[in-house]
């Protein structure tokens, strides 16, 4: 299939991560659809962006933690364009707090923003890409998420994170002969922007690689899932840590 004008919808995509991917895919001649719940400035100057680098853009705000909305915006990029080719699950914000002292707003948050929009979305974009024999869902999940070890500051979220990855399996178990892959991505400790630099600086020692990954580092692995190179790789759930949390 070639690259130019396949589409991709892109949650979390105003900053960080999802944003590197979104500018990486328009070099390409990509319609990025970038979805965001509430940094819409930052989210129109990355469609922006896109636009400037010769891919089609589409900022969609909306909240994927609400089922019906979710559905809305796909049907929208759906009719605005041809279909969905590519689903990257990028969005997963998270709170730090003590296991007991966490309130069952925020223990609830960390699932609906986190777990349930990947299922939200996949069973909606699925059809379609069934229908075309083509497809690529690249979800994101964290490092350490498949080791089931003790989180008690970040617990909600390690275990939705845990979560994705059973999903993300369960998918590609389905999806695989219908031309589909489905991915997941643990990224260790990347300079993206969610994280205090100065926490950032106090874990390198203890990352084997001996320095924080940038979101580069990132974008190198999405890129690959997403080719027919990779057309044999499903189910997996790949590493991005500079070796940290093996």
């Amino acid at each position: 299939m070639n690259e130019r004008g396949k589409v991709a919808l892109i949650t979390g995509g105003a900053r960080g991560i999802g944003r590197s991917i979104g500018l990486s895919l328009a070099e390409r001649g990509w319609s990025i659809a970038l979805c965001y719940r509430t940094s819409t400035t930052e989210g129109e100057e990355t469609a922006r962006e896109i636009q400037e680098l010769g891919g089609s853009a589409m900022a969609l705000q909306c909240d994927v933690s609400d089922p019906n909305a979710a559905e809305e915006m796909t049907r929208q990029v759906e009719n605005e364009w041809r279909g969905i080719d590519v689903l990257i699950n990028c969005a997963g914000p998270y709170h730090r707090i003590n296991l007991l002292e966490e309130t069952i707003e925020g223990w609830h948050s960390m699932f609906s923003n986190n777990l349930h929009p990947v299922f939200y979305l996949s069973r909606v974009i699925a059809p379609g890409m069934k229908e075309r024999g083509w497809g690529r869902i690249v979800n994101f999940s964290m490092a350490k998420a498949d080791q089931q070890v003790a989180q008690p500051q970040l617990t909600a979220h390690y275990i939705a994170k845990a979560g994705v990855l059973i999903l993300t399996r369960s998918l590609a178990r389905l999806l695989a002969p219908h031309g589909i892959t489905v991915n997941a991505i643990s990224p260790g400790f990347i300079d993206s922007g969610s994280a205090p630099q100065q926490e950032l600086e106090k874990m390198t020692k203890h990352i084997p690689a001996g320095y924080i990954g940038t979101t580069q580092d990132v974008v190198g692995v999405v890129n690959f899932l997403l080719t027919e190179e990779a057309r044999y790789v499903t189910g997996t759930n790949i590493q991005v840590s500079g070796g940290w949390g093996i």
